[in-house]
């Protein structure tokens, strides 16, 4: 029952019964009203979210650290065995799975045309103590994303295959990115003879994996063999995690110059020498470590660059360094920016060494071009997102991709999803199941997509 106050008039009384009516009925209204999810048929999806943790769950098993996280070297008993859960879920999905002389996985979904394939999936290994989602995500995305197919019995023009690529972390032998680069004819069998902490070679693993090291070259993907080839991964950086974006949109994969840098000065005793008259090649090469810092900074951009490590000798408490050793590198999806940097880095570099009576000369070490994705299959990727109403971000991929060394031969494209706080590459990396899922769909749609698109004249 409604308590008046004393003083209420009935006047009072109608217009409090009409307002109130009014309130319900606007409640009603909103209550009853269908969402955009409710009458955007296309929001459904067709991947199952709870089916991909699952699998990727049982992933993380193996190589499990207490604290957290995997080691799952490439090349390593315990990739072996992961390679061997992951091929049993491909072949349950019903692909027809073999592992090439580099020891990449391929799964072929049969299409219902003679057209190039559409190659999409990811690697499995990690970083010491690495984390469960780089890579993992692309993988167990583009499995979950056939299975989905299989579910509504989804026919596509184009073969479909997923691939598993082959030790993209290079923690063991120092080559990143081994499956693809051979897969896409960047490395031969110059690498086979490489040794590892066991004195095991790269051949010696291969055969444990199976394969006959002879034939390493047989695992070439000729150009034009490939409609495209896509990969969902974690953005491994913050800026669609702050910016509360789930779908990142992958302009390209950026390029990066590496160099050796060594500074030399005079070893001489820490005692006796005046200040003034020393040649201290470690308080140079210490400048020129904030010298790399400034210089990137100064210009607006997603450019980065790091000194990794410093390197002093003799490495005595009390003697002047007489060497020092670093190394320097810059990342940018324009080659053109990279050059400039080190252009203005370099003749910083001279002033520090007339200001400190010593010599800096740097060596080119690496030189890794940058790799634009495809813009159709930016296109088709912002299609696909918007079709789900997911907000997306255009940015680069700053981290190396095994889609770098394939876009040498066939049309790539990335889809990002969000990195919690930016973390990659430690127990800590962590991408929500609602964003794993997102990314998932959106792989599938894509997928279709570019199925029904692609034109092969």
């Amino acid at each position: 029952m409604l308590a008046l106050h004393p003083g209420t008039t009935v006047g009072n009384v109608y217009r409090i019964a009409c307002l109130l009516a009014f309130a319900i009925l606007c409640v009603a209204s909103f209550a009853t009203r269908p969402s955009p999810a409710q009458t955007t048929a296309s929001l459904k999806f067709h991947v199952d979210p709870q089916r991909l943790r699952g699998t990727l769950e049982k992933l993380s098993e193996f190589g499990r650290n207490p604290e957290g996280g995997v080691i799952r070297l490439g090349f390593s008993e315990t990739d072996l065995a992961a390679r061997e859960y992951v091929a049993g879920l491909m072949k349950q999905a019903g692909l027809q799975v073999h592992v090439d002389p580099a020891g990449n996985i391929f799964g072929l979904r049969a299409g219902s045309e003679k057209l190039p394939i559409l190659l999409f999936g990811s690697h499995i290994d990690s970083v010491f103590h690495g984390g469960n989602f780089d890579g993992d995500v692309g993988s167990m995305g583009a499995i979950e994303v056939i299975r989905a197919l299989n579910d509504g019995s989804a026919k596509t023009r184009h073969p479909l295959e997923v691939v598993i690529w082959a030790n993209e972390e290079g923690n063991h032998f120092g080559l990143g990115t081994l499956g693809s680069g051979v897969a896409a004819g960047v490395l031969g069998p110059e690498i086979l003879e490489r040794k590892d902490d066991q004195g095991l070679t790269l051949a010696d693993w291969l055969r444990r994996y199976g394969q006959d090291p002879s034939h390493l070259t047989d695992a070439r993907i000729s150009r034009g063999a490939l409609a495209a080839f896509l990969e969902l991964h974690i953005e491994q950086g913050p800026n669609l995690d702050e910016s509360k974006i789930p779908i990142g949109v992958v302009q390209g994969i950026v390029g990066l110059k590496r160099w050796k840098c060594v500074t030399t000065g005079f070893a001489n005793h820490a005692g006796t020498t005046p200040m003034n008259r020393r040649k201290d090649a470690l308080a140079a090469a210490s400048k020129d470590v904030l010298v790399v810092r400034d210089v990137v900074r100064a210009e607006a951009g997603r450019q980065v660059g790091t000194v990794g490590y410093m390197r002093a000798e003799p490495g005595a408490i009390n003697v002047i360094p007489g060497r020092a050793e670093f190394p320097v590198e810059l990342r940018d999806l324009d080659t053109a920016k990279i050059d400039r940097l080190w252009k203005r880095i370099h003749e910083r570099f001279k002033q520090t060494d007339n200001e400190e009576n010593v010599e800096t000369d740097c060596t080119l070490l690496e030189d890794v071009e940058p790799a634009r994705a495809d813009p159709a299959f930016q296109n088709v990727v912002r299609d696909a997102a918007k079709s789900l109403g997911l907000e997306t971000m255009d940015l680069p991929s700053s981290a190396v991709q095994d889609a770098q060394q394939i876009a040498k031969i066939a049309p790539m494209g990335m889809i990002f999803v969000p990195s919690r706080d930016g973390i990659s590459h430690n127990p800590k990396e962590f991408t929500s199941w609602q964003d794993v899922g997102n990314g998932a769909e959106v792989l599938y749609r894509v997928v279709l997509l570019l199925d029904d698109s692609l034109n092969h004249n």
